[in-house]
């Protein structure tokens, strides 16, 4: 579980041991973060800390395009004990969920989907379907910022199944679209120009 004062402090201090071990949402922003991110900390009042980049967009949260949450180190909060959830977290990693449904997923671990689903729920803070869907959002985002791929190769890529749904997620997840954030991206091996004299 979560310390809402050593989260605090991590969060204002920008104390990158923190780094993937939570995300704050600003309640007012409806945006989350990582703990060092570079934008000034919103006041404590106004956020909520969670385990995981799924769990704060399940809360409604949109990711910030400054600190990049898709970058952060994954979070070893839960890791431990809970190796189930552990093989779970590298088979969706993996693709397992871009391929086939929770029933295959969970078929494969040994245990049944309403299981599966309360393990998620309990270390993770959303459903695998959540933390798959993060996934690929965050692919094709790393894809976006560091490519020129075409946008159909790059929701291929990622793992989703239709250029329509690779829209609309996006849509969804950051109020803008995919193209949207590219033109926001610096440009790939682009060199600042240096301005003539005079």
């Amino acid at each position: 579980m979560l310390d809402h004062e050593v989260c605090e402090r991590a969060r204002v201090g920008r104390d990158r041991r923190y780094d993937g071990r939570f995300f704050s949402g600003v309640r007012t922003t409806r945006i989350y973060c990582r703990p060092v991110c570079p934008v000034r900390p919103a006041q404590g009042k106004n956020v909520h800390f969670y385990p995981t980049a799924a769990a704060a967009e399940v809360a409604g949260f949109r990711p910030c395009l400054r600190c990049r949450p898709e970058t952060a180190p994954f979070s070893p909060a839960w890791l431990g004990s809970r190796t189930t959830v552990q093989r779970a977290m590298r088979l969706i990693r993996d693709g397992a969920l871009d391929r086939a449904g929770v029933d295959d997923l969970a078929e494969r671990l040994g245990i049944g989907t309403r299981h599966l689903d309360r393990l998620f729920q309990r270390h993770i803070g959303a459903s695998p379907l959540q933390v798959a869907r993060t996934l690929r959002v965050q692919r094709a985002k790393r894809l976006l910022d560091q490519t020129q791929l075409p946008m159909l190769e790059v929701a291929v890529r990622a793992g989703f199944t239709s250029l329509r749904r690779f829209n609309a997620v996006f849509a969804e997840v950051y109020r803008r679209t995919p193209s949207d954030i590219r033109r926001l991206a610096p440009r790939v091996g682009q060199v600042p120009k240096k301005k003539k004299p005079g």
